[in-house]
């Protein structure tokens, strides 16, 4: 998430379209010496970044999605949201952590997470999602949201 929020600090400032921004290499030694101080400077300038006047009607530069590849502000906010909500997730129940998002969250968030197509492109290597399971057809909340992103619910690391 330290790299996503420098690509999406920097698309929302006009420059996103620099690969080099959005390249996890660039970040490792900075991680390496301070995983929290780096992540939490990175996650303040993406927050910056986001409160510009122009932020939501600005057009954001999302190389990962293909060459040329842009997103208004608004929806490209909403893809960053969608990712820390689903990250949040995979990181508590990789350290076996509860996750108790507010409803208002998950409100927001159910809607924009609904709105990611699946297909066969999910299938690929790299995709941002696996193909939507079929679930419960009662799930919901952020249960539905990982279903249709491709994450079981009851999915449990491996413990060595």
């Amino acid at each position: 998430m330290t790299v996503q929020n420098h690509g999406f600090a920097a698309s929302a400032r006009g420059h996103g379209a620099d690969l080099a921004v959005w390249d996890a290499a660039s970040v490792v030694d900075a991680v390496s010496r301070d995983p929290a101080g780096t992540y939490a400077t990175a996650a303040a300038d993406v927050l910056e970044a986001f409160a510009a006047d122009d932020a939501l009607t600005a057009s954001f530069a999302l190389p990962e999605f293909g060459p040329g590849a842009t997103a208004p502000g608004e929806m490209a906010i909403g893809f960053h949201f969608v990712d820390y909500v689903v990250h949040a997730w995979d990181v508590a129940r990789t350290i076996g952590a509860p996750l108790d998002l507010p409803d208002d969250v998950i409100a927001a968030v159910l809607p924009l997470a609904l709105a990611v197509a699946d297909g066969e492109f999910r299938a690929a290597e790299g995709a941002p999602f696996r193909p939507a399971i079929d679930g419960d057809d009662s799930a919901a909340g952020l249960e539905r949201i990982l279903l249709h992103l491709g994450r079981s619910p009851a999915w449990e690391p491996t413990r060595v």
